[in-house]
């Protein structure tokens, strides 16, 4: 009986996961990216060919075993890919709910998602790329020493702040706030 678990099998067997699917994604970015900014003009034929090289480059080597092991961009790929895909879909789900609350998130909330996804995405590649192992395993550097560092660097960011600021009265915090509850106004 054919499932699509078999048909998984057969793709990790015929070199659909490791050759066919990494080379399209290399080709297809490279040739849009090619094909966007016109660096060698209009000439498609020629995007074409330098993303099928380097496609072809990209995945002839993991399949030959030529990469230094734990450096082999198709593996990191294949495993940070999966990651990527849910961060990009908790980032959708999140501004799909913001919209259905009709909320503006085009100046205060996308820009933070934003840089939360890019964090993800950098510990997603960091950790394919082995260069730590687990969530916590990325502040492993965090001592007790860093953490006086740290409180130092704040309280001297602090005082040259207080020293350096403007002396103009500000409305305070209602202005904050304000401008926070804008975010779940509807419109």
């Amino acid at each position: 009986m054919a499932t699509f678990s078999n048909l998984a099998y057969y793709f990790q067997a015929w070199g659909v996961v490791d050759f066919l699917l990494p080379f399209l994604l290399v080709f297809t970015i490279i040739f849009a990216v090619m094909q966007k900014t016109k660096i060698l003009g209009d000439k498609k034929q020629f995007n074409v060919i330098i993303a099928l090289v380097l496609g072809l480059l990209f995945v002839t080597p993991h399949i030959t075993g030529s990469y230094p092991l734990g450096y082999d961009p198709v593996q990191v790929m294949n495993s940070a890919l999966p990651s990527i895909s849910l961060v990009a879909i908790a980032a959708i789900m999140l501004l799909l709910l913001m919209g259905i609350f009709s909320t503006d998130f085009s100046k205060a909330a996308a820009p933070v998602i934003a840089v939360v996804a890019i964090g993800f995405v950098v510990f997603i590649f960091g950790a394919a790329l082995n260069l730590w192992q687990g969530p916590y395993d990325v502040f492993n550097w965090w001592t007790a020493e860093v953490t006086e560092l740290l409180i130092i660097l704040l309280v001297f960011g602090l005082l040259v702040w207080f020293i350096t600021k403007d002396d103009k009265p500000k409305s305070g915090g209602n202005e904050m706030l304000k401008s926070f509850a804008k975010m779940f106004e509807k419109k």
